[in-house]
């Protein structure tokens, strides 16, 4: 499996906040002009996608496809490049002009009834959004979960096609990387580990976009 059309990851139960940590925060790896993403696709695709800076034709623009700016929840995800399928991990960094316009037009991936209201009403807002955002607990070196969440970024439709055509800065192979800090963390390294790790730092986004968007 790779990160398009990804099931949801079940919900996990509630944890006490990290001290000053937001249980609901976007941190990234960012400049002042764009935002650096995660995806793992097998190398058919990965391996062009790093060379020519843009999806492959195989790339399916009919699926979602769902974007991460956690590195470590994407080694999660993806088993550090060892999952059948997500053996290329691709750092891809976008305009967060286009980040922005995805979190504009995106809808919870499951129901809140406080901020959807009725459950039809947020069936209707899913089937029309073009994004989906869906929270999920942060990981540590170990991969165990966090008290804080992590954001995932479905993308479909007009959002998809505007992340393959436009929103796309550069794309680079980080799978050396995640096989190192891997390897580092099964030695006992952390802290070697935590050295290479991309610096994310909290990523600024008006609060009344984050306000419908917060589980």
């Amino acid at each position: 499996m790779n990160d398009q059309n990804e099931p949801n990851e079940p919900n996990e139960p509630n944890e006490p906040n990290e001290p000053n940590e937001p249980r609901f925060r976007i941190r990234a790896r960012h400049t002042e002009s764009t935002i650096t993403v995660y995806q793992a696709y097998r190398p058919e695709i990965g391996g062009p996608a790093a060379r020519h800076g843009r999806f492959p034709s195989s790339w399916k623009r009919d699926r979602m496809t769902w974007i991460k700016p956690s590195f470590l929840w994407m080694m999660y995800r993806c088993g550090w490049g060892t999952k059948e399928g997500q053996e290329t991990v691709l750092a891809i960094e976008i305009s967060r002009e286009g980040f922005h316009w995805a979190l504009r037009n995106a809808c919870l991936s499951h129901h809140v009834p406080a901020l959807h209201g009725e459950a039809a009403d947020w069936k209707r807002q899913l089937r029309r959004a073009p994004a989906r955002v869906q929270w999920d607990p942060e990981r540590d070196l170990y991969l165990n979960p966090l008290p804080h969440r992590s954001l995932q970024l479905g993308l479909a439709g007009e959002a998809a096609a505007r992340y393959a055509d436009e929103w796309i800065v550069g794309i680079e192979d980080v799978t050396p990387l995640a096989t190192e800090v891997h390897a580092l963390v099964r030695a006992g390294e952390l802290g070697a580990a935590a050295g290479l790790l991309p610096e994310e730092r909290p990523y600024p986004v008006e609060d009344e976009v984050l306000a419908r968007l917060r589980a």
